[in-house]
């Protein structure tokens, strides 16, 4: 073996050591496994209508968009999805990504050409974090979810800045202090930027989102991004905002110019998840009561868990290998759950992850809080 294969083989035992081995899963079509462990929180990825709506997309355009969006991969359903996802997110306009990860590298760097800091929260996704690296700006990590701390930050900086944040925390599942945050940064002519990836759908009126439930839609001052994989059930990213600031993106977004559209047939999926999701109130009560019983039934047991703010419930484990063990001992039993350890977790503690799916049966969500409590280490 040459030396820096070496290198990375201890690499691997150092992981393998410390219980951070991670493995690839393939799993079949219809594997009758009880999904507490994706992102799909209101079933929507085999809905009728957008499955209908993929498959007639797939016939019309073929399986690939067959180039970036400014030569060939803009279609009509990228366009009409941008349309109709500024219109939920109450925004000026949107433009549609590969995915939230390259909408998030995109849209902190794009305010470089503006700012000269960006305040990141120390609970900030991978993709914010590594937004901010790229960039160039000098970051500040403010503490979690600690207004005042953004506050002393920006205070203590003579430029402009931006303030980055999640509205519903991916790991842990709390709801970030929106509208607190923005008296913050309005006062002080920051831009305040959201990833509403786990509440799009889940939050606000018709499902609009965190920024939405926070009386922040479509705000100057306000940026806002989305994936489009977890409550809509497809794949890609959003970013809404300012019309000016989406030609921004569209003439100077990296992640956006090189990178191949979209499927034609993924984004006409998408389109019609978010008209489903725009009237799918019976789908978000049912999460939000699965959510409670769910809380209610581990604090029983003896964990300390809130009830949910929207999809994302975090159980806390022993540590690293007794998470896996206890996620390994669920998936035995045919109950998919989600299992986080450090890097993923941004306190360095260990976790399983319980993310609410409204279309689970409810006898099978019922069977799958059995199991999860009974294999609790």
């Amino acid at each position: 073996m040459t030396g820096w294969l070496e290198a990375i083989d201890r690499l691997a035992r150092e992981r393998a050591k410390a219980g951070l081995t991670r493995q690839l899963r393939p799993r079949a079509a219809g594997d009758g496994v009880v999904d507490l462990a994706g992102n799909d929180y209101l079933g929507l990825s085999v809905h009728p209508e957008v499955v209908t709506a993929a498959g007639a997309a797939l016939s019309a355009f073929g399986l690939g968009a067959t180039g970036s969006r400014l030569v060939r991969g803009t279609t009509g359903p990228h366009a009409e999805l941008e349309s109709a996802l500024a219109g939920w997110l109450g925004a000026e306009s949107s433009l549609v990504f590969s995915s939230g990860y390259l909408a998030n590298l995109a849209v902190v760097r794009a305010v470089g050409a503006v700012c000269d800091l960006v305040v990141s929260d120390a609970y900030n996704h991978a993709s914010l974090i590594d937004g901010c690296k790229i960039s160039g700006i000098r970051t500040a990590v403010a503490p979690h979810n600690d207004p005042a701390a953004v506050a002393a930050l920006l205070d203590a900086h003579p430029g402009r800045a931006a303030v980055v944040t999640e509205s519903i925390f991916s790991v842990d599942g709390d709801l970030a202090p929106l509208a607190a945050l923005h008296e913050v940064t309005s006062a002080r002519g920051a831009l305040l930027i959201v990833d509403d990836a786990h509440a799009l759908g889940l939050l606000g009126h018709r499902g609009a989102g965190g920024v939405a439930a926070a009386g922040l839609a479509g705000l100057p001052d306000v940026l806002v991004t989305a994936t489009l994989s977890k409550a809509l059930g497809g794949a890609g990213g959003v970013v809404a905002g300012p019309a000016a600031f989406i030609r921004h993106l569209v003439d100077t977004g990296r992640t956006f110019i090189y990178d191949t559209a979209p499927p034609p047939a993924v984004v006409a999926g998408v389109l019609a998840a978010v008209r489903v999701a725009a009237d799918a109130d019976d789908r978000r009560a049912v999460l939000t009561a699965r959510g409670a019983e769910i809380a209610a039934r581990l604090r029983s047991a003896g964990y300390p868990v809130p009830d949910p703010a929207a999809g994302v419930l975090s159980v806390p484990a022993p540590g690293p290998e007794a998470a896996v063990a206890w996620a390994a001992d669920c998936r035995d039993r045919g109950v998919a759950v989600g299992c986080f350890r450090p890097p993923s977790t941004p306190d360095g503690s260990s976790r399983l992850r319980l993310t609410l799916n409204a279309g689970v049966d409810g006898a099978d969500f019922a069977r799958a809080l059995n199991v999860i409590v009974e294999c609790a280490p």
